[in-house]
């Protein structure tokens, strides 16, 4: 009559728990022993009880050299595995960034209307809205940078003639003149005439 399936669970019984920890772990020693010389395989195994004794076994020359083999594969594993990753993590945000960039160009070719076959009437409506308040940023700007040009000036001129003298129309420096230069004509070129100005000018009756 064969033996039936044993629960998995700890056993209490701390005697029963020493014997069956005994026994599988001389089993299990066996296996790998049985592993290594059929199959030509470097077999490291290594047992902690619960008292912390140590039992172990290393089918390789020294169990130092089997455990470094198998750190050189386990982190080469690891850098190959995170390397992966990387490589999906890259991919992934190179076509996030490919879709930004397409939906960046279809939006400006909707600015410069064009592609807008594709658009509905709220979409249009929405460009619409969103020219309209461009173009009123892009006159307020305009209009503070010309302020703050013509306050440039004026300060410059302020400074070049305080009295401000160059901000006498040309006209206005010309009906000052004497006649004389005005028509860029020598001093005395034209004489007055003297004329009575007591003399009243009428019609005969």
């Amino acid at each position: 009559m064969g033996r039936g399936r044993v629960e998995l669970k700890r056993i209490e019984n701390k005697i029963n728990r020493q014997v069956t920890f005994a026994k599988r772990r001389n089993g299990l020693l066996k296996k790998a022993y049985e592993l290594s010389v059929l199959c030509d395989a470097e077999v490291a195994l290594i047992i902690f009880s619960s008292r912390g004794k140590l039992s172990e076994f290393c089918s390789g020359s020294s169990m130092a050299k089997t455990l470094e083999r198998y750190q050189r594969c386990g982190y080469d594993a690891l850098e190959e595995s995170q390397s992966m990753r990387e490589s999906e993590s890259n991919y992934q945000e190179y076509l996030n960034l490919k879709a930004r960039v397409e939906a960046l160009q279809k939006t400006q070719r909707n600015f410069l209307g064009e592609d807008l076959g594709e658009l509905g009437a709220k979409d249009l409506d929405q460009l619409e809205h969103q020219l309209d308040k461009s173009l009123k940023q892009i006159r307020s700007t305009k209009e503070q940078a010309l302020a703050e040009t013509n306050i440039t000036l004026r300060k410059k001129l302020e400074e070049i003639n305080p009295e401000n003298q160059l901000q006498v129309p040309w006209y206005n420096r010309m009906n000052n003149m004497p006649y004389s230069r005005q028509l860029n004509q020598p001093e005395g070129f034209f004489e007055p005439l003297d004329c009575n100005n007591t003399l009243q000018m009428g019609f005969i009756q």
